[in-house]
């Protein structure tokens, strides 16, 4: 299918594309219903006479008589710019860019300069064409162009020398969008890469002690401290207080925390894999499907006397090592112990409902009113316990 571009004869303005199909007189019927005239005649742009359907090519640019001879459109586009011509002996031209006044030469914006330099941009089609384009002026003559002044600068000192120069203070990434706007491609690759060497390198190494220390002085104490999907893999945090602190989804893993308070901490879902939190302080605590597979546990405290409870449902606890720590009313629901070493902790009231028990020593243990139902006790080892289990218990 072929498409043309059809204009009343004699003019270049408010041209219509029409699909080529049928024959002649079938195009000057879609024609006359286009441009609202009785079509009788098609031209080319060099005003020859087109009789036949077959001579039109895709793309071609015809003019529509009503039965009078071709009138060329620059007659008009010449009667249109003529307070141009009358100032054709001066070389400036001035923009109006969002209200602020550009004035330039025209080697500047024709097709001296910008045309060759960016052939397909915005300006050049704007500033090649300029009647065919229909810019508005003011009433100082001055082109109307609704963009940003500030941004717009750096594009035009760009086309006068080829050299991308941003003042302090201006945002790239607004000079890029203008650039994008206007079309000149060369100058957005520029500002592409100039933005992308501004920004800060990412940075995935894990946060030391120092730095952390830092951090925490330079917060308010009664501040909420949130440390949410932080890397702190491998940093020595022992010792430190760190109640309250939010470090849902945070890399822990093989951290040192040994006789850190972690008194009402959120570790919900933080990777503790191989951390080493012997001692630490651990009431209230939120370890809900927290990670901390191997890790060390031994005598830690999650017991508080004010009743509030350490709540470790669907952690991760494999193979840990919990020996002596005091879990009192802990909530272990329906999380994974295997093979982890519960030896003489105190387990009172603990929720181990759907808890997977299996191979976990838990000799010496206090499993008094601890709460055993549907838990996989397979190969655990229950020797030398405080208090027998009872059958109301309900271990599997």
């Amino acid at each position: 299918m072929r498409r043309v571009t059809l204009f009343v004869n004699g003019t270049s303005k408010n041209g219509k594309v029409v699909a080529v199909y049928g024959t002649l007189p079938d195009l000057l019927s879609v024609a006359s219903s286009k441009l609202g005239i009785r079509a009788s005649s098609l031209f080319n742009g060099r005003g020859g006479l087109i009789d036949d359907i077959a001579l039109i090519r895709d793309d071609d640019v015809l003019y529509v008589s009503e039965g009078d001879s071709f009138v060329d459109p620059q007659d008009e586009v010449s009667g249109d710019c003529e307070s141009e011509q009358a100032g054709a002996h001066t070389d400036w031209l001035t923009l109006n860019i969002g209200g602020r006044l550009f004035t330039t030469t025209r080697q500047v914006v024709n097709v001296s300069t910008l045309v060759t330099k960016e052939p397909e941009s915005m300006l050049a089609h704007m500033f090649r064409d300029k009647c065919v384009w229909g810019n508005k002026q003011d009433e100082h003559g001055a082109y109307l162009i609704d963009r940003s002044p500030e941004y717009f600068e750096p594009i035009l000192n760009y086309l006068r020398h080829g050299q991308l120069i941003v003042n302090e203070g201006v945002n790239i990434r607004g000079v890029l969008e203008e650039a994008r706007f206007f079309g000149v491609e060369q100058l957005a690759e520029q500002l592409e890469v100039a933005l992308k060497n501004t920004q800060p390198a990412k940075d995935h190494s894990p946060i030391s002690r120092k730095e952390f220390v830092r951090f925490l002085l330079a917060t308010p104490t009664k501040s909420e401290l949130r440390c949410q999907g932080l890397n702190f893999s491998g940093a020595d945090l022992s010792r430190l207080d760190l109640r309250y602190i939010n470090f849902k989804m945070a890399n822990l893993s093989r951290c040192n925390l040994t006789h850190a308070n972690l008194c009402c901490s959120n570790l919900e879902r933080a990777d503790l894999s191989g951390a080493n939190l012997d001692g630490a302080n651990l009431q209230g605590v939120k370890m809900l499907c927290s990670n901390a597979e191997g890790a060390s546990l031994r005598g830690c405290n999650f017991e508080d006397p004010s009743g509030l409870k350490a709540n470790l449902e669907g952690a991760n606890l494999k193979g840990v090592d919990m020996e002596g720590s005091q879990m009192t009313g802990i909530n272990l629901r329906v999380a994974t112990l295997k093979n982890a070493k519960l030896k003489n902790c105190n387990l009172r009231g603990a929720t181990l409902a759907g808890t997977d028990l299996e191979n976990c020593d838990l000799s010496g243990c206090d499993l008094q009113e601890a709460n055993l139902r549907g838990s996989n006790v397979k190969g655990a080892i229950f020797e030398e316990m405080l208090t027998p289990l009872h059958m109301s218990q309900s271990v599997r």
